[in-house]
């Protein structure tokens, strides 16, 4: 009897040891990224449309050199960002949902410093457009369900790279050659 209680108590310890060791996205549980109000797709529309806000941004309100080279690269970034994430609007689904959550709260707080570090906050313009635009993008990054109820990291994990491994084997969708268009034939017909 006693052997079962200590034989409980050391898989207790075991299972303590596993949950301390597992890995974490940058303090991000799994559970975070499952709780906002905004979900996945809306939170990549706004991505994109911000994008083209800050590449627009310079021309709408008159920025000086400095301080549009800044906003049109940044509207690039976040652009791209969107475009190669795992989300439903991703293009190319190359950052994980995790690293994306962590990107978007790094770009958020880079949005609110960008005035002060490349020296442009005596323009009012770009300084209010980048850190009201960086409050808002740090309020939509931390209001967003990244993670439906029943996804996980790991799940969302092993498909991508079953994906990446079935592309290496060749068994992926092939590529369909197109048609040949030959204008001789098209004058036949008519």
């Amino acid at each position: 009897m006693p052997q079962v209680a200590l034989r409980a108590k050391s898989g207790e310890r075991r299972s303590q040891r596993a949950e301390r060791r597992r890995p974490h996205t940058a303090g991000i549980t799994q559970d975070v990224l499952r709780q906002g109000p905004i979900p996945r797709f809306a939170h990549s529309v706004l991505e994109y449309l911000a994008g083209i806000f800050l590449v627009v941004a310079p021309f709408l309100f008159n920025y000086k050199s400095g301080s549009t080279a800044v906003s049109i690269i940044a509207g690039v970034l976040l652009i791209f960002l969107a475009a190669v994430s795992d989300s439903p609007l991703g293009l190319v689904p190359q950052v994980p949902v995790g690293a994306h959550a962590v990107l978007d709260l790094l770009l958020s707080a880079l949005f609110i410093a960008a005035p002060f570090i490349f020296t442009f906050s005596d323009e009012s313009a770009p300084t209010a457009v980048f850190i009201a635009g960086g409050v808002v993008y740090l309020l939509i990054s931390v209001g967003t369900r990244y993670l439906g109820k029943d996804e996980s990291l790991r799940e969302r994990r092993k498909v991508r790279r079953a994906g990446r491994r079935d592309r290496k084997q060749g068994e992926g969708d092939p590529l369909i050659e197109p048609p040949e268009f030959d204008p001789a034939s098209r004058r036949e017909d008519s």
